[in-house]
């Protein structure tokens, strides 16, 4: 990786854990899940899913949760799926390391920092595939190029999130130094980031495609930065069990990234079908409107996230190989996440990654979801 070879000064601190909060598998998610959720039920079999993020959004816990359930795709796999919320990719691991959840869709930075710290995790399926990232301004400002940036505030989500390893990155992939031409301000997301930036709090935003368009669906605008050659391959949302998880529960997880990927290639045909299913499972998306005043700007929004998940050029016709990641995006990752400061050690992906799910996960009639999807409404 050329343009990343030189060590990003970050001084990434260890994330604080922040309390897991109950979701429950249906309904608002305001019940705790079921504290018998690794037996099996009535014939059903159970999973506590992870989701790395505090809030609930129009991402993936409506783009493979939601519509998972709201459109039977569990149900068919006799599972019964319980959620509980994290804040961010490094409590959602550590809520999988210890027991408090069987599978989560974390970064993949967060999975190959574990594995160095002797956490047995183990990634069996990718999720997001395209890089997420972006930078972006005011359309008047004065930065117009990466190297621009030097002197400049950059709004971050939170210093332990993957915004500010990107932002770090960003910066010395355009020769700055990271440790000292920039510095990074916690600004959340959504109307917190947009004032941070039109106030002038901020000079440059780095948050994620989904997030900006939910700003833009408010009437802001931006202009973004090129992100350079660097960047590409480099994985992000990847799904990550413990070792002996995966050793008891291989039918069981093979069922769910079924489940799980017939749901994003349901939400990929349909956005606005699966923002529905999200309101069904996930009442508090609407905050109180109706669906029909608040549908438009969510499914652009979740379509924006989809757009990450799914092959960046062809139709949902042409989709296939679920869940894969090629050696060379391992390494391209491994490699940012060793520059980056997450790891310190070169990674042995051969002992962080197991891929034998895949195949049977992606055993599944593609055209009976894609007829489906286009007759939802």
């Amino acid at each position: 990786m050329p343009d990343l070879k030189h060590a990003l000064r970050l001084g990434v601190s260890a994330a604080v854990l922040a309390v897991l909060a109950p979701l429950s598998a249906c309904g608002d998610g305001d019940s705790s899940p079921s504290p018998s959720s690794r037996d099996e039920l009535g014939g059903r079999a159970t999973l506590d899913l992870a989701i790395a993020s505090a809030v609930v959004a129009p991402k993936e816990e409506v783009a493979t949760y939601a519509v998972g359930d709201a459109e039977g795709y569990f149900a068919e796999e006799k599972l019964k799926v319980d959620v509980i919320s994290t804040d961010g990719s490094v409590a959602a691991v550590q809520a999988v390391a210890s027991g408090s959840a069987d599978i989560t869709p974390a970064d993949a930075g967060a999975v190959l920092a574990a594995r160095e710290k002797g956490v047995p995790v183990t990634a069996i399926g990718g999720l997001v595939r395209n890089w997420p990232w972006r930078m972006a301004v005011r359309p008047d400002s004065e930065i117009k190029t990466p190297a621009d940036l030097k002197g400049k505030k950059i709004g971050v989500i939170s210093l332990a999130s993957g915004s500010a390893i990107y932002a770090r990155a960003y910066a010395d992939d355009a020769g700055l130094d990271a440790a000292k031409d920039i510095e990074l301000l916690p600004v959340g997301v959504g109307a917190q980031a947009l004032s941070a930036l039109q106030d002038g709090k901020v000079d440059v935003l780095a948050l994620f495609t989904q997030a900006y368009t939910t700003i833009e669906n408010t009437g802001a605008t931006f202009r973004y930065l090129a992100n350079s050659d660097a960047f590409e391959g480099i994985r992000s949302l990847t799904f990550a069990v413990t070792e002996r998880t995966l050793k008891e529960k291989k039918d069981v997880l093979t069922r769910y990234l079924r489940a799980s990927y017939k749901a994003l290639l349901f939400s990929a045909v349909n956005p606005e079908a699966a923002m529905r299913d999200g309101y069904e499972v996930f009442p508090r998306l609407l905050t109180g409107k109706k669906a029909d005043d608040r549908i438009g700007d969510d499914s652009k929004s979740l379509d924006a996230w989809i757009r990450t998940a799914v092959p960046a050029a062809g139709e949902p016709e042409s989709f296939k190989d679920w869940g894969a990641i090629s050696d060379a995006e391992w390494n391209k990752t491994a490699a940012y996440t060793k520059a980056s400061g997450q790891v310190t050690k070169d990674v042995d992906v051969a002992e962080l990654w197991d891929d034998s799910l895949l195949r049977d996960a992606n055993d599944f009639d593609s055209a009976a979801v894609i007829e489906k999807a286009k007759a939802a409404k």
